[in-house]
């Protein structure tokens, strides 16, 4: 719990007047406690150095970890995941800056989970929002968000090669240019359930909660003052990590019943300070 008499963007959001911001992927970043709760909620370990700007969460079973290291660069990661799976494969996801984590917390939420039985779509949630879709002769595919800011590519540098995924929200700027707004890359060694999340999430058209002008860019967003307020958006958030905790709980429970091994407890996890945007 943050100190409320000791000026800080950590400290609970009350007095905070929340504006629907609208489109979701130009809306910034956020708050990262959408993620780092959640994270904690189901028995992820705080790993972080006190003394240094950064957010180190590792899971039980410690096959994958999340890094939240604000970079000074534009094209900087500030969300690092790497994970490792049964098979031994290592994977590797970034993502920049003002990448919203409403975009991002159904990726992260997905590590929480067991692996579906069937891969749920990638690329259908996109066309079904109305984006662009295009594949060439060397399996390169590419889908673009009406604005023409968002897309996303699935590439390799030369044919044969392996295939890596970007998405990135970008400005045209002169000589043929852009100005990025957000990045991320995304290992094709990732679990497709994994990438299917963060897909679908970017095909999302919802709007989410932030305050006037707390945006990237103003004008590319329209913000009403509208939609829930800081109650009730922090009981939804206090909602969503009993959820968690709960599904965590049934989660060890089943392992220990499986194992016959009593399931690693969690770390313990921080109290809630208020409510997330």
């Amino acid at each position: 719990m943050t100190d409320p008499y000791l000026p800080t963007r950590a400290n609970s959001p009350h007095d905070t007047i929340w504006f629907e911001t609208q489109p979701r992927h130009l809306a910034g970043r956020g708050d990262p406690r959408h993620i780092t709760e959640a994270l904690r909620a189901a028995g992820w370990a705080n790993r972080s150095d006190p003394a240094f700007p950064h957010v180190l969460l590792v899971s039980p079973d410690h096959r994958h970890s999340v890094v939240l290291e604000p970079d000074p660069e534009p094209c900087g990661a500030w969300w690092r995941i790497r994970g490792q799976e049964e098979d031994g494969r290592r994977w590797y996801t970034e993502f920049g800056a003002h990448t919203p984590v409403e975009i991002l917390a159904p990726l992260t939420d997905a590590l929480l989970e067991p692996a579906p039985e069937q891969t749920p779509p990638i690329w259908s949630p996109l066309t079904a929002a109305g984006w662009s879709y295009e594949r060439d002769v060397h399996g390169n595919e590419t889908a673009r968000h009406p604005d023409g800011i968002l897309s996303l590519e699935r590439w390799s540098v030369e044919p044969g090669e392996t295939f890596h995924w970007r998405a990135q929200a970008a400005l045209p700027g002169g000589g043929g240019g852009f100005e990025r707004i957000w990045h991320a890359y995304l290992d094709d060694q990732m679990p497709p359930h994994l990438i299917a999340a963060f897909t679908t999430a970017l095909a999302s058209g919802e709007p989410v909660q932030r305050g006037m002008y707390d945006v990237p860019h103003s004008h590319l967003v329209t913000q009403e003052q509208r939609g829930p307020q800081g109650e009730q958006l922090a009981a939804a958030h206090e909602v969503r990590l009993k959820a968690i905790r709960a599904a965590a709980r049934k989660a060890r429970r089943k392992t220990a019943l499986t194992t016959g091994r009593p399931a690693p407890l969690p770390a313990p996890a921080a109290p809630a300070p208020g409510r997330v945007r």
